[in-house]
């Protein structure tokens, strides 16, 4: 029971790990997605994160070797033909590769000799400032057409950062952004000098759209 237990929630992480559309290295996701113990019934099952290596983007892949512990407790069984079982444990070990828009494989592996494994840390993920409205909607209300570039790079100068600015009847349009995230923000300064959010769809953020650009205000797709 304990074995199968721990095939049972190796198959389910495998479920949860699913399509991959984020990038991110192999640490990020062992310390954010499988460090977490699975419990149901009598059983337990702990996961470790053994081994992990590259990420997921481009034609890279990203590999974590995880171990399972299971234990199961004594059930003395019920009156309706359930015999119960002894108590047990049982490690078993299995190795996931994740790819950038694919959905990730498993497979069990031998476990490997490692008494006490590192516990993976999660850099932080590149994002738009929280301030990032107040600062935009700044540099807007100074602005001129010749400045507007100039002043929201200076409000933005994280360098994972993206600015795009343009003028489109007489309006100074700006978006800036996190494209690998798809985290944007775009604002226009009107001509009579109201700051404004312009709508539209999210899927135009997405990898072989347009991305975070002005072109999602002055010249949308159809």
């Amino acid at each position: 029971m304990a074995r199968d237990a721990a095939a049972t929630e190796a198959k389910s992480l495998n479920q949860s790990l699913g399509h991959r559309s984020r990038a991110r290295d192999a640490e990020y996701i062992a310390a954010t997605e499988i460090l977490e113990a699975a419990n149901g019934g009598t059983s337990d099952v702990r996961r470790e994160p053994v081994a992990w290596s590259g990420r997921t983007t481009g034609g890279e892949q990203a590999t974590i070797d995880v171990r399972f512990l299971a234990t199961v407790e004594e059930s003395s069984g019920t009156s309706f033909g359930d015999p119960g079982n002894s108590a047990g444990q049982a490690t078993r070990c299995y190795r996931y590769r994740l790819e950038l828009y694919r959905y990730t494989s498993f497979e069990e592996i031998d476990c490997p000799t490692v008494a006490t494994p590192p516990v993976p840390t999660a850099a932080p993920i590149p994002t738009l400032p929280d301030d990032a409205h107040d600062r935009l909607t700044a540099a807007l209300r100074t602005a001129t057409p010749d400045t507007l570039a100039g002043r929201v790079r200076a409000a933005f100068p994280e360098k994972h950062v993206t600015v795009d600015t343009t003028i489109h009847e007489n309006a100074l349009v700006a978006a800036v952004g996190v494209p690998a995230e798809r985290d944007c923000l775009l604002l226009v300064r009107t001509p009579g000098g109201a700051i404004e959010t312009p709508g539209y769809d999210r899927i135009w953020l997405e990898p072989g759209e347009m991305g975070c650009r002005t072109g999602l205000y002055v010249s949308p797709p159809r």
